[in-house]
């Protein structure tokens, strides 16, 4: 026979089934309690002790117990936090603002990365689908190509695992909540700024296989086409996860000066993917005796500590909201049974010396 903690455990988590885990539905006071069951105070502070171990309610000494809006029999409170990359400049400011959110919700965070390569994602999915977490903020693998894992996140889908995608979503899984900046809008802030500036020949640099890049090359050539500039498709360059491999890991700039000996033509400024290409751009510049701004303007996204490291501090779009919140706030609507819903967060230009 169950222990009598137990089974006064028993009726009070259907009490909260009852109450559909109301967020703030208080169960009545340990004295109650014990009167209603016959139960010593003890037996009953036991009880409540349980339920707040597994998350259902939260005790407020001299007040009472009251309802977390987690409902019995929910998923594990873990969630898995998937990245590109863990040494990416900006994913440790989005891991922390997202672990605070999760925090307070009483979840705690489990960190996976991918090198952006297929197979370790679907490896990590796999594991996933295997030992369940109770929700799964990601960042996909190379989300500017089709994606042989959509079976893997349809699955997880179909558990019942919440999913948000961070940075951007894959074609066909569209209907997966995703907080990205507005990429399309930062490149054509970008170029409308340098074509304020006086600029006419505009080059740009981007990656090709994380949907930012082609979304923010997109808008950049949008803005040059409606502010009645030339569009050179020689001037603009792409690379890779690969390419950014060699570039961080083994020094190879090679990409760099093929995109100044072959692409810069006569440009007088370049947009950059992100702060990280535009910083070993300005090393290559002054490097080959071209000076910045004077003779080429830079200008990139993110506002990261590179953009402020070298010797020419660059002018960058900086994110107005924590895109880690946001999205952890997303996540926690999900996991009170809620609705989520895609968000595209605005950018604001910091202007300094590089342009």
């Amino acid at each position: 026979m169950a222990a009598k903690y137990q089974l006064l455990a028993d009726k009070l988590r259907e009490e909260l089934r009852r109450n559909r885990g109301q967020s703030g539905y208080k169960l009545p006071t340990e004295l109650e309690l014990s009167r209603q069951y016959q139960l010593s105070r003890q037996t009953v502070r036991h009880t409540l002790r349980l339920l707040e171990e597994e998350g259902l309610i939260r005790r407020r000494q001299g007040s009472g117990s009251y309802a977390t809006g987690l409902l019995p029999g929910s998923p594990p409170r873990q969630i898995a936090v998937v990245t590109s990359f863990l040494d990416d400049y900006i994913f440790p400011a989005i891991l922390h603002d997202a672990s605070d959110v999760f925090s307070r919700q009483g979840y705690s965070t489990t960190v996976y990365a991918t090198e952006n390569q297929v197979s370790m994602e679907r490896g990590i999915l796999l594991r996933l689908l295997e030992e369940p977490m109770g929700g799964l903020l990601v960042e996909g693998t190379k989300t500017a190509l089709p994606t042989p894992n959509e079976d893997l996140y349809r699955r997880l889908c179909q558990a019942g695992t919440p999913i948000v995608f961070l940075h951007g979503a894959y074609a066909g899984l569209e209907r997966i909540p995703c907080v990205a900046d507005d990429n399309y809008g930062g490149g054509y802030q970008l170029a409308r700024y340098l074509s304020g500036r006086g600029h006419r020949e505009i080059a740009g640099i981007f990656k090709s296989d994380d949907i930012q890049g082609p979304l923010r090359y997109h808008g950049a050539v949008s803005a040059l086409r409606d502010a009645g500039l030339s569009i050179q498709d020689s001037r603009f360059a792409w690379y890779d996860t690969e390419d950014r491999r060699r570039l961080l890991q083994e020094k190879d700039r090679r990409l760099l000066s093929c995109f100044l000996r072959k692409r810069l033509g006569d440009a007088t400024a370049v947009i950059c993917y992100n702060d990280e290409i535009a910083y070993h751009l300005v090393q290559a510049l002054l490097d080959a005796g071209r000076r910045v701004p004077e003779d080429v303007a830079v200008v990139s996204f993110d506002n990261s500590y590179l953009s402020q490291l070298g010797p020419v501090p660059i002018t960058s779009l900086s994110h107005r909201s924590h895109m880690g919140r946001v999205a952890a706030e997303q996540m926690a609507a999900l996991l009170r049974g809620g609705d989520a819903r895609s968000k595209f967060l605005e950018w604001e230009l910091v202007i300094r010396n590089s342009g």
